[in-house]
């Protein structure tokens, strides 16, 4: 089974690479053909280089207007099946909605270039609507790019509008294909992918309406400590193997550790962390570090724990959080280094200001007190 996983995984991985090989070689012909029409290869060297430049400026825009375009899809579809927003991510940049009207807020995650959540509508029957709220952003870039290539029809003989155009049509198709065939993007899982493991069981259903209430509440500034804990339930090992369920083991672990039981939270890391499972990498690899820092309090060795994928998560993940809160405790803790360790306190700090969600944000920085007081009772 393991082995049939991991093989999965890998040709997912290959489909996803093909299919930006295709949608990258689509728009090197849009680009080529737009400097054989105007007969830009005859201009001065300067004048040639800059006007690449520009074409590849072109080229990044467009792929950030399809992102807006995609995440406005989820925002569109969902409201129009009875979600309510809550957040919209583009690259870094977060706008959430607070009892205080909309602020604007800093959060990345590696393998997500935008996100956009919304509250979803109470469970009837076990069941809310899925599909389109996952399918919304593929559908919108579909829709999108077929306005932009019949624009681009009517901009012939005009080569930077028409060349604009069909890069963001080409784009768009990219984004459709590559969102909505269900793969597993890195360490993400797309949302074709979602709405697959959502279809299969009534239990991956209910853990998607408990991960987007969990949004809900800790964008109203509510602990996950604080929250019902009938939305907390340890799946089964049988169950793990569904993307969307294994998430249930997440959140668990996770208010393990905002109720302080740090033992069994690292128990259950491990043996999440020893099984095949469906959790998403970008899941494990907090979780790792949530396991890191249970054992500097213990003090236990960890340097088997942060393997060569450990650091790369680390530094990819760099500004986020709970990382930043495990490597202020390595440095107390395992280094003795103060003077780093409080730099890093100091960053931290700068990065809770716009950090969405101040009740993750309190948590971590108690984790952080927690370590600081090790290090003062071992001193």
């Amino acid at each position: 089974m393991g082995k049939v996983k991991k093989s999965k995984r890998r040709s997912d991985s290959w489909i996803g690479v093909l299919l930006f090989l295709a949608a990258g070689a689509a728009c090197g012909m849009i680009l080529g053909l737009f400097i054989d029409k105007t007969g830009a290869i005859e201009l001065p060297f300067g004048r040639y280089m800059l006007l690449l430049a520009g074409l590849l400026l072109t080229l990044y825009a467009a792929m950030f207007i399809q992102i807006i375009i995609h995440e406005a899809g989820h925002l569109v579809f969902g409201l129009a099946t009875g979600y309510e927003f809550l957040s919209f991510r583009v690259a870094s940049f977060m706008w959430v909605r607070t009892d205080g009207g909309m602020k604007l807020r800093r959060l990345s995650i590696a393998g997500t270039g935008g996100q956009c959540l919304l509250a979803p509508p109470d469970m009837k029957d076990g069941k809310i609507p899925y599909v389109l709220y996952n399918l919304g952003g593929s559908l919108m870039n579909l829709i999108s790019a077929a306005l932009f290539a019949v624009l681009s029809l009517f901009c012939r003989g005009l080569p930077y509008p028409e060349t604009a155009f069909l890069l963001l049509a080409v784009i768009g198709i990219g984004f459709a294909l590559t969102n909505g065939i269900p793969l597993r993007m890195g360490t993400i899982d797309n949302d074709g992918r979602n709405v697959i493991s959502l279809g299969k069981s009534p239990a991956a259903l209910r853990s998607f309406w408990v991960q987007m209430k969990v949004n809900e509440m800790q964008t109203r500034g509510i602990r996950i400590k604080d929250m019902p804990p009938e939305w907390f339930r340890l799946p089964e090992d049988g169950e793990l193997g569904n993307s969307m369920v294994a998430v249930e083991a997440v959140l668990y672990a996770n208010r393990l550790m905002d109720e302080r039981r740090f033992d069994e939270a690292a128990a259950l890391i491990d043996r999440l962390g020893s099984m095949d499972t469906g959790i998403v990498g970008v899941h494990m690899g907090l979780l790792r570090c949530d396991r890191i820092y249970c054992g500097l309090l213990k003090g236990e060795d960890v340097s088997h724990m942060r393997t060569k994928e450990q650091l790369r998560f680390e530094k990819q993940m760099k500004n986020y959080l709970s990382v930043v809160r495990t490597e202020y405790a390595r440095l107390l803790l395992e280094e003795k280094d103060g003077a780093k360790a409080e730099k890093l306190r100091l960053n931290f700090e700068r990065l809770a200001k716009s950090f969405p969600f101040e009740s993750e944000a309190e948590s971590e920085r108690e984790l952080m007190e927690r370590a600081r007081a090790a290090q003062e009772a071992g001193a």
